[in-house]
């Protein structure tokens, strides 16, 4: 009898200590923001647990219920969803599936898990479903943040990147070509400067939608960052070709772009074209081989579209090279000064010399100025590099003096961009003192495009520099603008004439008649004037017949360095 009580204290106990385990698991379950479905296989009994009501507006009693799921999430899920939730497979012990229910906006991840027994039996199994919807919104807005332009809603340039890849394999296997385009909004920063960013950004954002019209399975469109914008033509035939549709964005944009506060704004576009698989195999390779042909349009003009071809390619490379060679000569310290004497047409008497920059050969080829300085201006070493130049020719200039007694014109080729530099005049003015060069020994040399990029600011640098003594040589008068009008408004005192202009003067009546022309009208302002590249008896003494004043070139004197102009002249 008092085994028997023994034994019922000890089932009741066992009992109660289930029960408190019980209450501990709903307490869990009801306290998270998830609904479980607990299922018994030794009883063959489902336990619904945790906020099931919040979830779904039916129970489910037995396994043939659970097909009541099912009515809940979008048709294509249904099948995964069946495979993970028949109750009675045992095969894994853990599943997972997220699901769309139908009214497109919430999702639900469920996860499954199988307990088995000490034998190895499957025991419970327990379906857990969480609304992941806040999730997923988060992750869209993470996944439009990585993959997307917030602008314009199109694609960043590295997943354009990652599309376009795969669009290359496909073109591959299938044989056919794929055009890549490079769009840039002209004079774009204007617009930004004058009318504000936010009316830039509005711009950039209708743009894109003009180009977004274009997208589908077979046209990639995205945006690479501020008004550039690239895309990819899977097999460009027919309405896909690329003439078709540079035609139909040319022909929308020739409307104008109504903007915040009335503006209406008229753009044109340059274009950059490569084709895989003519110009390169990979993504990265053909957008550059766009950017650059698109850039090298732009160089040469405004609302263009230009191909990438070889010659294109040859150029391209020889730019990289020569930067290369410009910055190993900049780290060096490798340039050099020549100076390329300058004698009165009359009595050929030496008046002064140009100095001028060379890079020494190195593994045997030498580049010209004429290929090293543009690149040096656009990436900016052409600032340090100036100041150098004006340094060195100015210390030289004063060597000579020192030990000449020559009262030489130096004269110093100066970079729109070095002229820009707040500093420019002040770091001129501390050269001279520093080496006890009087200012009326030195001539700077300017180019027409200086005065015009700016010439109320231009001129009056140039007018503070005159004041201070300075003399001011218009360079390559002849090549850029040559407008004879404002010659007598700029505060010039040289005017030098190029020598592309003096090669034809011999053989072309109206090239003589112009040149008289010049020398005459700029004689009577006062100004000085010299002829470059001089290579002949003749030029010598027809220039100097018409009232030239000074002449320079290889006539009478190439450009040497400063050892051997002191041997040949200044002795």
């Amino acid at each position: 009898m008092n085994e028997m009580h023994y034994q019922l204290d000890l089932l009741k106990a066992m009992n109660q200590k289930l029960s408190a385990k019980e209450k501990m698991y709903r307490l869990v379950c009801d306290t998270t923001s998830s609904a479980f479905l607990h299922y018994s296989f030794q009883k063959n009994e489902i336990t619904l647990l945790g906020r099931w009501d919040s979830y779904f507006p039916f129970k489910i009693a037995n396994i043939k219920e659970i097909v009541k799921f099912f009515d809940v999430v979008e048709e294509q899920y249904i099948l995964p969803l069946r495979d993970i939730l028949f109750l009675e497979k045992t095969g894994k012990e853990e599943e997972q599936l997220e699901c769309r229910r139908k009214d497109g906006k919430t999702w639900l991840v469920f996860d499954t898990i199988v307990i088995c027994d000490d034998n190895g039996q499957p025991a419970d199994k327990v379906i857990c479903i969480t609304d992941i919807s806040k999730y997923k919104q988060q992750n869209d807005k993470l996944n439009n943040m990585a993959y997307y332009d917030s602008l314009t809603g199109l694609c960043n340039r590295d997943y354009f990147i990652r599309l376009l890849e795969r669009m290359l394999r496909r073109a591959e296997d299938e044989n056919v070509a794929v055009s890549v385009l490079i769009f840039d909004i002209d004079d774009f920063r204007k617009i930004n400067d004058g009318l504000g960013i936010v009316i830039g950004d509005e711009l950039v954002r209708q743009f894109g939608l003009v180009l977004g019209e274009f997208r589908n399975e077979n046209t990639l469109v995205g945006r690479f960052g501020s008004d550039v914008f690239g895309m990819a033509i899977y097999d460009p035939v027919g309405s896909r070709s690329v003439e078709h549709i540079h035609k139909v964005i040319q022909n929308r944009i020739k409307e104008p772009f109504s903007l915040s506060g009335r503006k209406e704004i008229n753009i044109t576009v340059s274009v950059g074209v490569a084709e895989y698989p003519g110009v390169a195999q990979t993504a990265p390779e053909l957008i550059n081989s766009a950017e650059i042909v698109m850039f090298k349009g732009k160089s040469q003009g405004r609302n263009t579209i230009k191909y990438f071809d070889a010659p294109i390619l040859m150029e391209f490379m020889q730019n990289i090279e020569i930067e290369n060679k410009l910055k190993e000569a900049v780290n060096n310290k490798q340039f050099q000064l020549y100076y390329q004497p300058q004698f009165y047409a009359g009595n050929r008497k030496l008046r002064g010399v140009e100095a001028l920059l060379r890079i020494p050969e190195i593994e045997g080829s030498s580049i010209s100025p004429g290929a090293f300085i543009p690149i040096a201006e656009k990436n900016g070493s052409i600032v340090s590099i100036g100041k150098w130049v004006m340094e060195e020719s100015i210390k030289q200039h004063s060597k000579w003096k020192s030990k000449y007694g020559h009262s030489l014109i130096m004269s110093i080729n100066i970079s729109a961009v070095q002229y820009q530099k707040a500093d420019f005049a002040d770091t001129l003015m501390y050269l001279l003192g520093k080496y006890h060069v009087e200012p009326g020994e030195i001539e700077l040399e300017i180019t027409e495009g200086m005065l015009i990029e700016d010439y109320q600011e231009g001129s009056r640098k140039l007018t503070a520099l005159r004041d201070a003594g300075i003399r001011v040589a218009l360079d390559d008068f002849g090549t850029g603008y040559s407008s004879l009008s404002y010659l007598k408004k700029l505060p010039i005192d040289t005017l030098k004439i190029d020598k592309s202009f003096i090669d034809t003067v011999l053989t072309d009546q109206a090239s003589r008649v112009i040149m008289e022309a010049i020398i005459q009208m700029v004689t009577t302002l006062g100004f000085v004037t010299i002829a470059e590249g001089i290579e002949d008896e003749k030029q010598y003494h027809y220039l100097h017949a018409i009232g030239c004043d000074i002449i320079q070139g290889y006539y009478l004197g190439k450009p040497m360095p400063a050892d051997k102009l002191e041997s040949s002249l200044l002795l």
